[in-house]
């Protein structure tokens, strides 16, 4: 059987673009585009099919697809060749079950999606996989690519710059001045790109790329190019497989720029539509307050938006106060039943300590997701027995000097709760023991 995607206005204007044309927007309204499947060929692969082909892929070493994504091509770009495809096997990660952590908020069944566990260490490998590998064959294609370009944050530019090397591709990234931390600014130095320090904010950045993508040869990659989205979606797919094809009761993830959310709701209506799963999650977005639009149009019944100038913010990533997928994330909240929750300074770092003291390594990102957890279950928005999955999305070590601040009591404006600084102690073997008892007092205690 022949699968096919293409591109496709979300309004619903008509026209079908191939997903090897340069294109971003539609060209009849200027709204943004969407990957359409044909789903009447797809469906001629009975569900239980599909099943047992993802599930005999996931790990192999057959190329490409012992990744988590491209084990789902068909699902994703089903026409590319396998030798143009740039994958570093990413997906398959960790499902991790936060029994200690759900304890204490009172939640039987809590898990926490780690796809920061990657090969930048962002989930953004799982869309930029298949960004780079529709470039790579549209080059191989003949099209006269010279560059590809995404405006980040962080996480973003490290995945572009990590993928385009490993593919040969020029990667250019404009990066807000001062505003990502050593560890993300450090990734596309080392992976060879063209770094842009720009003194302006991430929609700054935003706004600069979109201009110099204009001319053809520079493709762009941010995430209103929805090829990204084929690749973010599989962590939908991923979390229901690795539960034995089960679906949650609700998914909570931080929101930025918002190609996340619609990614996700996009892969459990995929799964919906082709018979794999029988009922759909319901969705929390979580923001920073200091750049919360999509929260302020939530209390509103998003019966109003306007973007925000975006405040400085420990989950810098998210630092976003234009989302360019704000359309595409509305629609998918309204088809979850989702709520928008936000997180202050101090809740978001005061819930990445808590969760670090039971065996994680938040991001202040994941750390936002968290903290609206915390509030959805007090508010009891979300009951004791239901499953919960929060989506991390990149790994703690990014931010190791936020964490070394927080303990240390130099991060501003935050006096933190779970401060475990090193105790300086002499090697007199009494005191030694004096210091692990009440250490071993403070765990308990931590327990209650």
């Amino acid at each position: 059987m022949t699968y096919n995607a293409w591109f496709q206005c979300i309004k619903g204007c008509p026209g079908q673009y191939s997903l090897l044309e340069i294109i971003y927007r539609c060209p009849k309204c200027g709204d943004l585009l969407e990957v359409r499947h044909d789903i009447e060929a797809l469906k001629s692969r009975a569900a239980s099919a599909w099943i047992k082909l993802f599930d005999e892929r996931t790990r192999q070493n057959d190329y490409p697809y012992g990744s988590g994504i491209w084990a789902k091509k068909e699902w994703v770009v089903p026409f590319i060749d396998n030798e143009n495809i740039v994958s570093t096997f990413e997906g398959n990660t960790n499902l991790f079950w936060a029994n200690r952590y759900g304890k204490q908020l009172h939640l039987e069944d809590l898990w926490v999606k780690q796809c920061g566990n990657s090969h930048t260490g962002s989930f953004k490998d799982l869309g930029m996989t298949v960004l780079v590998s529709v470039v790579n064959q549209m080059i191989a294609n003949g099209e006269p690519i010279e560059a590809v370009a995404c405006a980040s944050t962080g996480d973003t530019s490290a995945s572009l710059a990590a993928y385009g090397a490993a593919a040969g591709i020029p990667t250019v990234v404009f990066l807000p001045r001062d505003k990502v931390s050593p560890a993300q600014l450090v990734q596309p130095i080392a992976n060879g790109a063209l770094v842009l320090s720009l003194d302006t904010d991430f929609d700054g950045c935003m706004a600069a790329v979109q201009e110099v993508t204009k001319r053809k040869h520079i493709y762009l990659a941010n995430s209103m190019n929805s090829l990204r989205i084929e690749g973010q979606k599989t962590i939908s797919i991923e979390i229901v497989q690795q539960f034995d094809w089960e679906v949650p009761d609700w998914v909570i993830l931080p929101g930025g720029n918002l190609g996340n959310v619609s990614a996700i709701g996009k892969g459990f209506l995929m799964m919906q539509d082709l018979g794999l799963i029988s009922k759909l999650p319901r969705i929390c977005v979580a923001q920073a307050e200091n750049a919360n639009p999509f929260y302020l149009s939530y209390l509103k019944n998003f019966g109003h938006y306007e973007p925000v100038t975006a405040r400085k913010t420990l989950a810098s990533a998210i630092q976003i106060g234009n989302p360019v997928s704000i359309r595409k994330a509305i629609a998918t909240l309204q088809r979850f039943n989702g709520v928008v929750e936000q997180a202050s300074e101090r809740e978001l770092a005061e819930e990445v300590a808590r969760a670090d003291r039971t065996g994680m390594f938040n991001c202040p990102h994941t750390g936002v997701a968290l903290a609206a957890l915390r509030k959805l279950v007090e508010r009891k928005v979300i009951h004791g027995h239901e499953r919960v999955v929060v989506i991390s999305t990149a790994h703690g070590l990014k931010f190791a000097d936020q964490k070394i601040a927080y303990h240390f009591g130099t991060l501003e404006g935050i006096q933190g709760t779970q401060v475990n600084r090193p105790v300086e102690v002499s090697a007199d073997p009494q005191k030694i023991s004096d210091a692990i008892s009440r250490y071993v007092e403070r765990v308990r205690l931590l327990d209650g």
